[in-house]
């Protein structure tokens, strides 16, 4: 009788069910060890103190008034914003730009320059950021000092001046990102219909009235979804500051990732690392309400329309 209870609760329904839940484990179980346990364990570290050898002890909210009372977790905050606009908004006006240049007829040879616009995308990071350290070498024979140099303007020392550093990083940015969202506008550009460009130099507009009342305002939800991501991967940039300044991370250069980073793996202090994450993660968190409420708005406007 078990067997025969058996097999009317295993049926043929349940065992598809149960293939289908097999077939989809392994993303929820690496998940759940390598994204949800290190998130919970983070925020469980935020009110302790530990170096990652001793013991723990517990500090309750310690750790949280340490970071907010250190100047350089509020530069690091700020120059994270300073380099994420530097960064984000040239890429905006120039992938705008150069996608309407992809997508006109008069362009020859599209498939090739849309794989060389998206190269600098699938680029190592560490390679770009090693590339342009050399640019904006503080040296008179620096890339970026010669050029200068041509127009009679003393050498700038990149890597240690507030603003040079903000610049130098940014640029990194906006190379390494420009292409993917060149590509990304390019999507949306190609779903306009043609009849609306069509119909506008029949009435005798120019590209650039084009591009701005008809290419920009039908492009609102790609811009919006590019701010979106550029505004996330700002936030959690790391790489080009870490390996343009060094392990010193310089406080013109510092970002919070980078912040807490050097907390953890360089002074050992992983709860104030912890606390500095989930700072980071509830700023991220705000950021993305905001975008989906002006996403939702900017969505029903278009129904009433």
């Amino acid at each position: 009788m078990a067997h025969s209870a058996k097999e009317r609760w295993l049926t043929e329904e349940r065992r598809t069910a149960l293939s289908a839940y097999a077939f989809i484990s392994p993303f929820f179980i690496l998940f759940a060890v390598f994204g949800l346990f290190p998130m919970i364990f983070s925020f469980y570290l935020s009110f302790f103190r530990w170096d990652g050898l001793n013991p723990m002890s517990y500090v309750g909210l310690a750790n949280f008034q340490l970071i907010f009372n250190d100047p350089t977790f509020f530069s690091a905050i700020k120059n994270t914003f300073i380099i994420g606009i530097l960064g984000t908004l040239p890429q905006i006006i120039i992938g705008i730009l150069l996608a309407f240049a992809l997508n006109s007829a008069l362009i020859r040879f599209q498939h090739t320059f849309r794989t060389l616009v998206f190269l600098p995308y699938i680029t190592s990071i560490v390679a770009v950021a090693i590339i342009f350290g050399l640019v904006f070498n503080n040296q008179p024979f620096g890339l970026a000092n010669y050029v200068l140099s041509l127009f009679n303007i003393d050498p700038v020392r990149w890597s240690q001046e507030y603003w040079p550093v903000k610049i130098a990083i940014a640029t990194m940015v906006f190379w390494r990102w420009v292409g993917y969202n060149t590509i990304i506008f390019l999507a949306g550009m190609q779903s306009i219909p043609k009849e609306l460009y069509e119909a506008a130099k029949i009435d005798g507009a120019t590209i650039g009235q084009q591009i701005r009342l008809i290419t920009v305002p039908m492009l609102k939800p790609f811009i919006l979804f590019v701010v979106f991501t550029a505004t996330i991967g700002s936030l959690q940039l790391f790489t080009e500051p870490l390996i343009f300044l060094g392990r010193g991370l310089r406080e013109e250069g510092i970002t919070m990732v980078a912040y807490l980073w050097r907390d953890a793996f360089v002074l050992n202090a992983f709860g104030t690392a912890s606390a500095a994450a989930i700072v980071l993660f509830f700023i991220i968190i705000t950021l993305t309400a905001i975008n989906l409420l002006i996403t939702n708005r900017i969505g029903r406007s278009k129904k009433v329309m």
